[in-house]
């Protein structure tokens, strides 16, 4: 199996809406403020209003579902979704949580995101399917984000 860089996309996270513990876990809901993209066939901007929704499991796995909206440079709207997990040693976790950066290596961050437009120019978005890697950062993650060949 092949692939090939989509887009790196970065996200503005402010400060999180807490829940605390649930039946499952954890939920914290972290809203996104801003972002860009780009890629060698898209850029532009993330569009304020997007959440991840993240669950923290008793077994340290955390889930992460990122929706967001991406408005390239020529204008068009892309709808995206991300379902992805993070875990990783515990001093690591405890240092991406003070904010320090980590070498992306030293943990699982892998989500797998999903496209919707109706701009024809972008239309092999509803098509592919993609893989990313995550790297947080404390002003929100970086993700490489890879179309599956």
């Amino acid at each position: 199996m092949t692939s090939r860089l989509l887009m790196k996309l970065q996200v503005v996270v402010p400060p999180p809406q807490k829940l605390d513990a649930v039946p499952h876990g954890t939920r914290v809901i972290a809203p996104i403020a801003s972002g860009t993209f780009e890629g060698p066939r898209l850029r532009g901007t993330v569009l304020p209003g997007g959440c991840d929704w993240t669950l923290l499991r008793s077994d340290g796995v955390l889930e992460l579902d990122l929706r967001l909206t991406l408005e390239t440079d020529d204008g068009a709207s892309i709808y995206m979704t991300s379902f992805g997990l993070r875990h990783g040693p515990l001093d690591v976790l405890a240092a991406l949580a003070r904010g320090v950066p980590v070498d992306p290596s030293k943990y699982y961050f892998r989500t797998a995101p999903r496209f919707e437009t109706s701009a024809p120019q972008y239309a092999f978005l509803n098509r592919l399917i993609a893989i990313s890697s995550g790297d947080r950062r404390a002003s929100g993650p970086i993700y490489t984000i890879e179309e599956v060949l």
